[in-house]
């Protein structure tokens, strides 16, 4: 086999997508169903980020009567599901992969439902962010439900009384306004998040970025450039709406600073800091706004002035006095929204991940030769681990392994 694609969601569809596009041999495996993570740790109200039109496999276009629109997770998941059946990609579903390793030939050796199946290449697109990190030790004993974000389904599902959302990043706030609008009393315990608006002057906010290169911005820039040498979170940006703190607030949730830890006697504690994240939300909305209108200004484009999201303008309804401590025997549950990575536990190939099990690449080609990873999180830019970043990744990756292939026949 010329390469073996690990994952049918959006990027491993790509890549096949490429792939077929060359004439190179392939199979896609696929654990259970096309989208399956889509189908099994999303919620029931869940709808994508981007809008109708921008949501684009390779080879696409959209000519519907919604292009600012969201799709609903069952929408996404039938437009993966026919994309790979209109252009006949190879996808078998159903067929874990259970182990990946390196053969006497250089190549992979693919186990797959009591199969071994050998690989000049491998394309792993089994999702960067697909694995809840770990909750805090102390977390273990509380005698409530805890559940991790991409385990909520709807509010119906979980227990009566209040419920504690930790982690205020895209999940945490999405999942913070279903809970309230669905009448629960809801605690939403805040980090230092940033926060796009979703619409300015006249287009969705995501589209201006796309245009004026802002995510175009390399890995090693984004890296450079911060303080800490980490990448930085993405900002909250609603899929219907701008989702700022202070509206979550105005909406019913109570606020409370980042999660510090449990007292011995059931009490959860708290920092003084929610001010302090709203805030930090706000500037980052201001700085975006501000490049996109110096894009704008630069560019010469005649687009409508800015006007006030009410989501930014709406006064916060903070506690007084802030909340910092919470007995945990008032509490229904606790909802983890605190970050995810990717599950990688199936590959024994030596130096292909680090010491946390995370890829070892650059712009997602891995050190091994042959290797390649489809659909990281800022894998090559700032765009990287979302669909707007799946057609320039997949022609990438799909020429690099045309080059092998060549370079092995010659």
């Amino acid at each position: 086999m010329d390469t073996v694609v690990i994952g049918a969601g959006w990027a491993g569809l790509g890549v096949s997508y490429e792939l077929a596009q060359r004439g190179i041999r392939h199979t896609v495996f696929e654990r259970a169903r096309i989208g399956e993570t889509w189908r099994t740790q999303r919620w029931d109200t869940f709808r994508l980020n981007t809008t109708t039109a921008d949501t684009l496999m390779p080879g696409e276009n959209y000519d519907g009567p919604d292009p600012d629109g969201a799709l609903t997770c069952i929408e996404f998941i039938t437009l993966l599901e026919d994309y790979a059946h209109r252009h006949g990609l190879p996808v078998e579903e159903g067929r874990a992969v259970t182990a990946l390793s390196t053969g006497d030939d250089g190549g992979f050796i693919v186990e797959v439902a009591g199969a071994a199946v050998r690989a000049s290449n491998v394309v792993i697109a089994t999702g960067s962010l697909n694995r809840p990190l770990p909750r805090p030790a102390w977390a273990a004993p509380l005698l409530l439900p805890q559940i991790d974000g991409c385990d909520y389904r709807s509010a119906d599902s979980l227990p009566a009384g209040p419920v504690l959302v930790v982690g205020s990043g895209q999940s945490g706030g999405q999942i913070a306004h279903d809970l309230v609008g669905a009448g629960r009393t809801v605690y939403l315990s805040t980090g230092r998040v940033g926060r796009l608006i979703r619409r300015y002057r006249g287009k969705d906010t995501l589209r201006w970025l796309d245009d004026s290169g802002f995510m175009d911005v390399s890995r090693a820039e984004l890296i450079a450039a911060a303080p800490d040498g980490r990448l930085p979170a993405r900002g909250v940006i609603g899929a219907t709406r701008t989702l700022s703190l202070q509206f979550l607030s105005s909406e019913g949730v109570m606020l409370t600073g980042r999660l510090t830890g449990l007292f011995n006697d059931g009490r959860l504690t708290f920092r003084d800091d929610v001010v302090a994240n709203i805030l930090l939300g706000d500037e980052a909305s201001a700085r975006v706004k501000n490049w996109i209108d110096a894009y704008i200004n630069r560019s010469g484009i005649d687009a409508p002035p800015a006007e006030e999201d009410p989501a930014e303008t709406v006064a916060p309804r903070l506690p007084d006095p802030p909340i910092l401590e919470l007995d945990v025997s008032n509490l229904g549950c606790i909802i983890w929204c605190t970050g995810f990575r990717g599950d990688y536990s199936y590959i024994g190939v030596a130096g292909a991940l680090d010491e946390q099990g995370q890829p070892i690449h650059v712009g997602g080609v891995g050190t091994v030769p042959g290797m390649f990873f489809a659909g990281l999180d800022f894998g090559t830019k700032r765009k990287s681990g979302t669909i707007r970043a799946v057609g320039e990744e997949s022609a990438l990756f799909t020429a690099l392994i045309a080059e092998r292939l060549a370079a092995g026949r010659s």
